[in-house]
C-alpha cells in the first residue's frame, strides 16, 4: 500500500467538469428548485443570485488556499494548519457527515428518475425507489474503486450530455413562452427582495445546498495536472458560473410557464415538467429523466470522491484510523475509504426506505447537509482571510479578494447556519447537529502532521 494518490490524472478541463458535476445542475434543478420556489416564492431568482455571493467568496478562498497548498484534505488540511487540530478535524468531519447524508439525497432521486422511464406512477413507492437507488449507488462505487482516470472520463461524457439536454430544454422553454405560452409574464420584480415573511433563511439554506459540491476540485488537487497553475482552484471557481446560469434559467422558465403553486409542487423532476410544458412531448420527458439520471450519477460520484479523499487525508495524518490513509497500489485509489462509504451509504438508504415519503427524505436531508456545509465552508473562508491578512502590504486587490471577501462570506454562512438550527425539526436536528457531535467520539488529538501553509503573498 502507498500513501500517494495518482498525480497528473486530471486536466484543467476535467477539473471544471468535476466542479459542475459536484454542484449537479440537473439534479439540483430537478429536485431542489421546487423547494426554493415554495420557500422564496416569486423572488427565487433573487435568492439564487444573492446567496451565490458568499458562495463565490468561499470559492475564492479555496482558490487562494489551494494556491498555497494543494492537498486531498482541502478544507480539513487548511483549517488544521490555520486554526489547529480540533477545528481542522471537525471541518473534515462535517464534510464526511454531509457526504454520507447525501448518499440518500442523491440516490433516491436517481431511483425516481429510473422509474419515470418505465412507469411514473410507481415513483411514489418509497421502498422501490430507494432499492433502485441503492443499486445505482453500488454501481457508482465500483467505478470509483477502479481509479480516478476512468471515473473522470465517464464524468466528462455524462456531464456534457446533461448540460446539452439542460441547454436544449431551457431554450425550448423560452421559445415557448416567447410566442404566447407564458402563464405569468416575465417580471424584474422576481429579482427583488420581496421575500414572504420568515422565508429568508430557509431560502438561503436551500441555495447553499444547491451550490454545494464544486469544492471537489480541490479534494482532487493532488491528482490534477499543474498547468495552468492552480488548475484545481480555478476549476472550482469557474464551474460556479455555469451552475448559476442553469439555475436561474430554469427558475425563471418555471415562473413563466406555471403558476407558483404548481411549480413549487414539482419536487419529483422540475425539468421533466418544463420539457412537457414546452411542447417537447415524450422525447423531452425522456431527455429530462436522462438528465436527472446522469446528473445524479455525476454528483454521487463527486460526493464519494470528496468523502474518500477527505477521509484518506485524515487517515494519512492519523486524525482518523491510519488504515484509511493508504491507497491501493495498482489503481492508486483509497479503496478502503470507498468500502466504508458503501457500507454506511447502504445502511442509510435502507433506513430511509421506512420514511413516509420521498419529499420528507429530501427536505430533511437538504437542511441537514446545508448546516454542515455552512460550517466547513465558513471555516475555510476564515482560514483564507487569516492566511492573507497581511497581503495589503503588497496589494490591496489581493487583500480585498483573498481576505475581506472570504471573511464576509464566512460570517454570512455562520450566521445562516446558527439561525437555521433554530428552525429545524427533530429529525433534521438529530442528523445535522448530532452528526457533527458524534465526531467527538472519534477525535484523536495525537498524531497529525505533514504540510504547512505557505506564508501570505
Amino acid at each position: 500500500m502507498s500513501v500517494e494518490l495518482k498525480a497528473d490524472s486530471l486536466s484543467f478541463f476535467e477539473s471544471i467538469i468535476m466542479g459542475v458535476a459536484g454542484s449537479a445542475p440537473g439534479f439540483s434543478i430537478a429536485v431542489a428548485i421546487a423547494g426554493l420556489l415554495a420557500a422564496a416564492g416569486s423572488v427565487s431568482p433573487n435568492a439564487l443570485l444573492i446567496f451565490a455571493v458568499p458562495m463565490l467568496g468561499i470559492s475564492v478562498a479555496y482558490k487562494g488556499l489551494n494556491k498555497k497548498m494543494a492537498n486531498a484534505g482541502a478544507a480539513y488540511e487548511w483549517t488544521k494548519q490555520g486554526f489547529g487540530k480540533f477545528f481542522g478535524y471537525f471541518s473534515g468531519w462535517a464534510l464526511l457527515i454531509a457526504a454520507i447524508v447525501f448518499m440518500v439525497t442523491g440516490s433516491v432521486p436517481l431511483g425516481t428518475a429510473t422509474i419515470d422511464l418505465f412507469d411514473a406512477d410507481l415513483a411514489s413507492n418509497v421502498w422501490l425507489t430507494t432499492s433502485i437507488g441503492a443499486v445505482w449507488f453500488i454501481a457508482i462505487g465500483v467505478v470509483l474503486i477502479t481509479g480516478i482516470e476512468l471515473t473522470s472520463k465517464i464524468q466528462v461524457v455524462m456531464s456534457s450530455i446533461e448540460l446539452l439536454i439542460l441547454f436544449g430544454i431551457s431554450i425550448a422553454a423560452f421559445l415557448h413562452t416567447g410566442v404566447g405560452g407564458a402563464v405569468t409574464p416575465f417580471s424584474w420584480s422576481w429579482f427583488g427582495f420581496n421575500y414572504p415573511p420568515g422565508t429568508f433563511a430557509a431560502s438561503a439554506l436551500i441555495v447553499v445546498f444547491l451550490y454545494w459540491g464544486w469544492d471537489v476540485t480541490c479534494n482532487l488537487s493532488e491528482e490534477t495536472k499543474g498547468k495552468p497553475p492552480n488548475a484545481a482552484g480555478n476549476g472550482g471557481f469557474l464551474s460556479i458560473f455555469i451552475t448559476i446560469a442553469s439555475f436561474v434559467a430554469f427558475t425563471v422558465a418555471a415562473l413563466m410557464m406555471f403558476t407558483l403553486k404548481d411549480a413549487s409542487g414539482f419536487s419529483d423532476n422540475l425539468i421533466y415538467h418544463v420539457a412537457l410544458q414546452a411542447g417537447l412531448g415524450k422525447a423531452g420527458g425522456y431527455a429530462a429523466s436522462l438528465a436527472l439520471i446522469l446528473s445524479s450519477v455525476a454528483t454521487l460520484e463527486t460526493t464519494m470522491l470528496q468523502f474518500s479523499r477527505t477521509l484518506f487525508a485524515m487517515g494519512r495524518d492519523r486524525a482518523l484510523p491510519t488504515a484509511f490513509g493508504v491507497v491501493q497500489e495498482k489503481t492508486l485509489t483509497p479503496v478502503r475509504t470507498m468500502y466504508l462509504l458503501l457500507v454506511l451509504g447502504l445502511v442509510l438508504i435502507f433506513v430511509s426506505s421506512f420514511m413516509p415519503s420521498i419529499a420528507t427524505i429530501l427536505g430533511d436531508s437538504v437542511s441537514a447537509i446545508a448546516v454542515q456545509v455552512c460550517y466547513y465552508y465558513g471555516l475555510a473562508g476564515l482560514v483564507c482571510a487569516w492566511s492573507y491578512r497581511d497581503s495589503y502590504k503588497e496589494s490591496m486587490g489581493t487583500f480585498l479578494g483573498y481576505a475581506a471577501f472570504p471573511l464576509l462570506s464566512a460570517l454570512a454562512l455562520f450566521a445562516l447556519g446558527i439561525y437555521a438550527i433554530t428552525t429545524f425539526n427533530l429529525t433534521t436536528q438529530i442528523v445535522g447537529i448530532g452528526g457533527l457531535l458524534v465526531g467527538i467520539v472519534f477525535y484523536r488529538p495525537n498524531g497529525y502532521g505533514r504540510a504547512t501553509l505557505a506564508p501570505a503573498e
